[in-house]
């Protein structure tokens, strides 16, 4: 009996301090940050093949990647794009920059640990797994383009 009161009261507890979300705003604007992070991209890429005529457009993408990874990383840094995926919700994960944010904040987190076993090594707890499936599957993507 005593451990039902305490559940019940522990529920209570937990349920007020839940923050409480908006699902219609939230949707909005997870929807609308994550397009203009895509369009700026996009304007990005524009930019890249306007004042490289010359360039391939697969070299002016990853240019792009590169831009858009550093700006995130960036603004991870001093602290603005933690704000934006406070507002943003899942549209600022979305695209890679999301990627590039949670790699640059697990950095900054055990950055008083050192550089090799605080930074070096609690980036890639995030990133690990993330290339690790990608490496796999494009081995076995290519197995299956080589044998069809």
């Amino acid at each position: 009996m005593d451990r039902k009161k305490r559940d019940q009261a522990y529920n209570k507890y937990v349920n007020a301090k839940i923050p409480k979300t908006r699902p219609w705003p939230s949707l909005f604007n997870s929807f609308w940050v994550g397009g203009v992070i895509c369009c700026l991209g996009q304007g990005i890429n524009d930019l890249i093949l306007l004042w490289f005529p010359q360039m391939a457009e697969q070299s002016a993408w990853g240019y792009t990647l590169i831009v858009l990874i550093f700006f995130a990383s960036f603004l991870t840094g001093i602290g603005v794009y933690d704000k934006i995926g406070k507002f943003a919700g899942g549209g600022s994960i979305v695209p890679i920059t999301g990627f590039s944010n949670s790699i640059s904040s697990a950095a900054l987190e055990f950055k008083n640990e050192g550089i090799i076993y605080g930074m070096c090594v609690k980036m890639f707890t995030i990133a690990g797994p993330v290339i690790v499936v990608g490496v796999v599957a494009s081995i076995v993507v290519g197995i299956i383009y080589l044998f069809i």
